[in-house]
């Protein structure tokens, strides 16, 4: 199984080329992309992927990991089925690329998130699956997303866009462009059709930089691929099953967009790629040469109806996110005076958050939240997506001398994810 990381990470001032070799332009580098440190592979282990967000920082320091969970949606969304999206079972005429990029262009949008309130921006793609501004893409495309605006490829307009929903498990998520009407819907393709050696086209907004959408041929290298994807800001881990394997050289920025087929058909949707390394993964099919990988649509699709119709799971969340407020390290804390805590440990905290309202300080580790006990970061994430804003819970903690507190509050409402 592989290890894949995020394009997030400190600010950098070179870009390898590998991986970023068309971001310049007359007056130099377009800006100070943060850009991951070279992966390690040494004999037998897997070597690294990364998750195709292209992510950049707007203020000096560290990002604040916002602890958040999804609440219940309101009313007014449209359940997604054959009426709300232009669905083609079975591939029909080949079509030249630049004829499947004209097919395909006005059914895309590109998203950008302000991450963590303005502490950096993440640029993807989205899928428009209805009229009305329905949008498919990646979780990590707007996971910590404080606002979202999405520029539509079709008709050209930017609109701010609110998140129905998201299953970070599968790495996919719905927005909403708020006042549109209108749009150009995609061709979605069925994915249990795909076959190893197929002609694709990886289609979006690479580099980040929008307007017309870049493409990239390539074909089908492998099914059924599992991954596990690393976000090296927030150190949380995903696997990712029954992965699309493709040679299509998939770039930082086309996380969210589509696969599509030699008929402009979606049938996947591009989510991490790495055009360095030979992969094994646990999965059928031989993944040597694979350049990016791919959800199927049928299997986000599934999951984009799920997050519409309203109905929260243990993997899928619905509506909007309430948070702690805290930055947390990913080991308990070891303090001056010999003791440590099993749990959450704060090593920052909102101001005016609920946490800073109760008191939280830097130092101060969380042992448990509404009754569930916590144990380590990951832990204080999975018990929060129970939760949802204008929830009173009560939180205990230990602080660095060993002195123990409790005290409930009410949860905000906070970033996505």
């Amino acid at each position: 199984m592989s290890t894949v990381a995020p394009e997030d990470g400190v600010p950098a001032t070179t870009v390898p080329a590998s991986i970023d070799d068309a971001q310049t332009d007359s007056t130099g580098p377009a800006c100070a992309w943060p850009v991951p440190p070279p992966p390690v592979n040494p004999e037998g282990a897997p070597a690294p992927l990364w998750l195709r967000r292209r992510r950049r920082r707007r203020a000096t320091g560290a990002a604040v990991i916002l602890v958040a969970a999804l609440a219940g949606m309101g009313a007014g969304h449209v359940v997604l089925g054959s009426s709300s999206a232009n669905t083609a079972g079975t591939t029909s005429a080949t079509l030249s690329v630049p004829q499947v990029e004209a097919k395909v262009d006005p059914a895309l949008v590109d998203v950008v998130s302000t991450i963590d309130y303005g502490e950096a921006e993440a640029a993807g793609t989205g899928i428009v699956l209805t009229a009305s501004g329905e949008i498919l893409t990646n979780n990590h495309v707007v996971e910590g997303a404080t606002s979202i605006k999405v520029t539509d490829i079709g008709n050209g307009k930017t609109y701010t866009a609110s998140v129905v929903g998201y299953d970070a498990s599968a790495d996919v998520a719905v927005i909403k462009l708020q006042g549109a009407s209108g749009l150009e819907t995609a061709a979605l393709g069925n994915s249990s059709t795909v076959a190893v050696g197929e002609g694709v086209v990886a289609i979006g907004n690479a580099g980040g930089a929008g307007g017309t959408p870049s493409a990239a041929t390539g074909a089908v290298t492998a099914l059924g691929q599992s991954i596990t994807a690393s976000d090296e800001i927030t150190g949380s881990d995903e696997q990712l099953a029954d992965m699309v394997g493709t040679d299509a050289d998939i770039q930082p920025g086309d996380s969210g967009g589509p696969l599509v087929n030699m008929s402009g058909q979606v049938v996947a949707i591009d989510t991490a790629g790495s055009s360095t390394f030979r992969f094994q993964f646990a999965g059928s099919g031989d993944a040597s040469g694979t350049d990016g990988y791919a959800i199927p649509i049928d299997n986000a699709l599934s999951i984009a109806k799920q997050i519409e119709s309203g109905k929260s799971s243990s993997s899928v969340h619905v509506g909007a996110s309430a948070f702690l407020g805290v930055e947390v390290a990913s080991t308990s804390a070891y303090s001056e005076f010999g003791t440590t805590a099993s749990g959450a440990t704060i090593v920052g905290v909102v101001s005016g958050s609920p946490a800073a309202g109760a008191g939280l300080a830097a130092g101060d580790t969380i042992t448990s939240v509404g009754g569930h006990a916590v144990s380590s970061s990951s832990r204080l994430q999975d018990v929060m997506e129970q939760f949802h804003p204008g929830q009173k819970v009560t939180v205990s903690w230990v602080d660095q001398y060993g002195n123990s507190s409790k005290a409930t509050m009410t949860l905000a409402t906070g970033p996505t994810g």
